[in-house]
């Protein structure tokens, strides 16, 4: 796996749509967190996006149950990426605010699950998402929604 972050002349030259499939296909890099979540793209199309994670015993809470901050950063992810895919070159995103209802812990024994995002809007400013992560079997986990800022990237080298 290429890990990022994603170079800003990147951002200048693809749409979000092809940036996110060039990430799923290996051939810009991923996020850093994904090693650290154990989670890989999956796959990627206009207005949605998968991501596949495999949680761990690393990921465990104190209770012994994996933490609901990893089914929330698959979700963010997710999501916030399915709006990347509806922005035009120049063009990023970041969440705003992120709402996730936990129905089914999670434990090691889980295995593997996949995160969808899928845009309900997206605007020249917002938009907005919603999310499902669901076990090997199509059971839901856990839901979200989002709101994300849509912004210009600053090209290479300017100061943020």
């Amino acid at each position: 796996m290429i890990e990022g972050p994603i170079p800003a002349e990147l951002y200048a030259t693809l749409s979000g749509l092809e940036l996110m499939r060039g990430m799923v296909e290996g051939r810009y890099p991923a996020a850093p967190i994904a090693r650290l979540m154990n989670m890989r793209g999956g796959d990627a199309g206009e207005g949605w996006v998968t991501f596949i994670g495999v949680p761990g015993r690393e990921h465990y809470n104190p209770g012994g149950t994996v933490h609901g901050g990893y089914a929330a950063t698959l979700l963010d992810s997710c999501m916030a990426c399915a709006v990347q895919t509806t922005v035009p070159a120049g063009m990023g995103s970041t969440t705003i605010d992120l709402n996730v209802t936990f129905l089914k812990a999670m434990t090691h024994r889980t295995g593997e699950v996949t995160a969808r995002g899928e845009v309900i809007s997206s605007g020249k400013r917002i938009a907005t998402a919603r999310g499902t992560l669901t076990d090997r079997d199509g059971r839901v986990l856990a839901t979200a929604t989002t709101t994300c800022l849509v912004f210009a990237v600053p090209a290479a080298g300017a100061k943020a």
